[in-house]
């Protein structure tokens, strides 16, 4: 299988931007902790603060396969929230799965071409990442 390539590197961007919408969509529907979203001044990609100033960087390149890069955007995006969570003293789980409240977080994947949350343990839970139903 050959690697497909961006066109150019604002497609690249591009793509990048609409992932990162995405997981942050998630993250405002599901986490109490906001992030400060900055441009990463030392190479693509942006840094994830969190309010005690510790910063997390997040880029991925695109690689053709539908999804893949939302899930990647998603995976990292997670661990920063579950720094920040802990960091905040609340339970460091993020997203919650709904199917095991508490216990573990959703994890990020690529289902039919799909960036997708999924419960790790028998992915009965499935939700497409951009989706996840606000708890607030």
């Amino acid at each position: 299988m050959s690697r497909i390539e961006p066109e150019s590197e604002s497609e690249s961007e591009s793509e990048f931007s609409e992932a990162l919408a995405a997981v942050l969509r998630d993250l405002r529907a599901q986490c109490s902790v906001r992030p400060e979203v900055r441009e990463d001044e030392d190479g693509p990609g942006v840094v994830v603060y969190a309010p005690e100033g510790s910063g997390w960087g997040v880029w991925a390149e695109p690689d053709g396969r539908p999804g893949v890069l939302t899930a990647e955007v998603a995976d990292q995006v997670q661990g920063w929230a579950v720094e920040a969570l802990w960091a905040a003293g609340e339970s460091a789980v993020w997203p919650s799965c709904p199917a095991h409240p508490n216990t573990h977080p959703l994890e990020a994947a690529v289902e039919k071409g799909t960036a997708v949350w999924c419960c790790p343990r028998g992915g009965a839970t499935t939700v497409p990442v951009g989706e996840l139903p606000s708890t607030k």
